[in-house]
């Protein structure tokens, strides 16, 4: 089934460009980003920024990147994929990057949410010496990765911004 992606949340503040692969099934349903509450994407941003836990507004959230100066988007704008697994993504459109850095040349990091969207990135667009870039622990229920390590690696790579 061809699944559609969300268009970026981003402003001419974001200096930080964080990029997933493809929207599960139920961020697509709610038509929210890492609606999933098992995806700790969110509570990771709490945590990182001392937002607190009672953020459950998705403006709140999104507000929440926007004053962090992060944008954040998705590598495919269309693919197939049966259920939100990665590894089920077929036949992906790549997002019009190209346009996205022309109009916010401020962005100058780069974290991908997991390694699929980073393969999947650096096979469609060249990795440019004015940009810095990170490969983060997926935020996915799917990486078994321990939270506490997850929380880490991510407050040291916003953090160095």
């Amino acid at each position: 089934m061809t699944k559609k992606a969300f268009k970026p949340i981003i402003d001419s503040s974001a200096r930080i460009l964080i990029l997933g692969s493809m929207p599960g099934e139920q961020s697509l349903t709610e038509q929210q980003y890492y609606a999933n509450k098992r995806n700790a994407f969110w509570q990771i941003m709490f945590d990182v920024f001392n937002a607190g836990k009672h953020l459950t507004d998705y403006q709140d959230k999104t507000n929440l990147l926007r004053r962090n100066d992060i944008g954040l988007w998705d590598v495919f704008a269309s693919c197939e994929r049966e259920g939100s697994l990665d590894v089920n993504i077929r036949n992906g459109m790549v997002n019009d990057f190209e346009t996205l850095f022309k109009t916010h040349p401020q962005i100058r990091l780069i974290l991908f949410n997991g390694s699929t969207s980073y393969k999947s990135f650096k096979k469609q667009m060249a990795l440019t010496s004015d940009m810095l870039y990170g490969v983060m622990p997926s935020t996915s229920p799917a990486n078994t990765v321990a939270y506490q390590i997850k929380l880490t690696a991510w407050s040291a790579a916003l953090k160095q911004f």
